[in-house]
């Protein structure tokens, strides 16, 4: 009796103790798998899954990418203790889903299937200028009337920072002048003012307040139209001239929104002074942009992963011409690297660099890499990363493969960067030559 209770326990602890590797075995297989996966046209991909599960593996469209023992609609059983391979046909996107024993899910991949590209990485540093899309809110100030009463008009009406103004009374407004404008011939009426708010469109009704500073009708906000400053040039593509800078977006200073690019442009910039980055306190280029000479190139676009536009092909002898191969988040290794960057304003140099951390399926794409500044001459004029060498290019291998985007504020001497295809994706060139096609 004794001997068969402790078979039972036994049996009980080897099924327990299989139950947990397959448990460890799936999550692991999971934790593997990339939620997002970018290829190029003809380029076969092998994955070491190295699980003991039988796998149905499925693509929603048969004619994008071909999956080993998955040629045809029939499912098909893998063993992920197997490669698994995958071999992209045309350019598009499709989702890859997974299930063990074809019953229990473990995950679906979306593949993007791009062309193969080269651009010219760049490295100059640029002056920036946005004209935002409307006016934005910033911040709130009070109002003293003739009564001596502090009001807050704007405030009370619902209004808040990060709100974007398009209308006053009915009429679009695009500039602070406008706005005022506006105020002014309302004689102290309410006004209807139309706003964009975390993507939905509100009218909110408020009622300008006379002040006894100036004698004037004011809604008592804050607000921006405009904003500059300095950053590095990523890429360019010689195909059509699309370029790509910051590897982050431009955001407001006061209320951290995204600024909603209405019209924008890159100028010449002229570097002053460094301001060198010390623990606590980030370093920062000191310039000044160029305005009276021809623009480098337009803004069209303003994303969380950088500024995008067309450079002025009469402008394209001010930059590099080194064509790079894209190199894919797959391809990026740990260890020996470099940057270009032009930190005095006028030559673009090499620096070496280490990356440190690579994340794999990054929950903020703008931190794809923890990179750290090795070179000696860098760290000697900078103290490492400062701002301004934002979009700086990083190369691995011959290839483009991010940019610059982040320095972290306690070591200036280490940073992020943002994977190339993230950026890629968001350039606004012809269809023909935009990752944005497999998207």
């Amino acid at each position: 009796m004794k001997y068969i209770k402790s078979t039972k326990r036994k049996l009980g602890l080897f099924i327990a103790v299989c139950f947990a590797v397959m448990a460890i075995t799936y999550i692991r297989a999971i934790y593997d798998l990339p939620n997002q996966l970018t290829l190029f046209e003809n380029q076969e991909n092998v994955y070491h899954l190295d699980s003991p599960f039988l796998v149905d593996i499925q693509a929603d469209k048969s004619d994008i990418v071909k999956l080993e023992n998955n040629k045809s609609k029939k499912k098909s059983l893998v063993r992920l203790i197997n490669p698994v391979l995958i071999k992209p046909q045309r350019m598009g996107t499709v989702n890859i889903s997974m299930r063990i024993l074809g019953l229990i899910p473990i995950k679906t991949v979306q593949v993007d299937v791009v062309p193969y590209r080269e651009v010219v990485a760049c490295g100059n540093t640029v002056g920036v200028k946005l004209k935002i899309e409307g006016i934005l809110v910033v911040g709130m100030s009070d109002i003293e009337t003739f009564e001596g009463k502090k009001m807050l008009p704007a405030k009370d009406a619902g209004i808040k920072p990060g709100d974007l103004i398009i209308e006053a009374n009915g009429k679009p407004v695009d500039s602070i002048e406008a706005l005022i404008s506006e105020i002014d011939n309302s004689n102290g009426q309410e006004m209807k003012l139309k706003l964009k708010r975390d993507k939905r469109t509100e009218v909110i009704t408020v009622k300008p307040i006379k002040s006894v500073e100036d004698n004037k009708y004011h809604l008592g906000m804050w607000v921006r139209d405009s904003t500059a400053g300095i950053g590095t040039l990523t890429f360019y593509d010689p195909k059509n001239n699309a370029f790509g800078a910051l590897g982050h977006g431009i955001t407001d200073v006061d209320t951290g929104a995204l600024m909603p690019v209405e019209n924008g442009e890159i100028v010449e910039s002229n570097i002053l002074t460094i301001v060198k980055g010390r623990s606590g306190s980030p370093g920062e280029l000191k310039g000044v942009l160029i305005e009276e000479r021809k623009e480098l190139g337009i803004i069209k676009k303003n994303s969380p992963y950088g500024i995008y536009g067309v450079l002025n092909k009469d402008m394209l002898y001010k930059f590099p011409d080194k064509l790079y191969p894209v190199g894919l988040r797959d391809e990026v290794e740990l260890g020996k690297a470099s940057i270009l960057s032009n930190i005095d304003g006028k030559t673009v140099d090499e620096y070496e660099i280490e990356i440190q951390k690579i994340s794999k399926k990054p929950s903020n794409k703008q931190k794809g890499m923890v990179i750290k500044i090795k070179d000696s001459e860098l760290l000697e004029k900078t103290g490492g990363i400062v701002q301004g060498m934002s979009g700086s290019p990083i190369i691995q291998n011959g290839k483009l493969i991010g940019a610059v985007t982040h320095v972290l504020v306690n070591d200036p001497t280490r940073g992020y960067g943002i994977f190339i295809e993230n950026m890629l994706k968001n350039t606004v060139d012809e269809p023909k030559y935009s990752l944005n096609e497999a998207s």
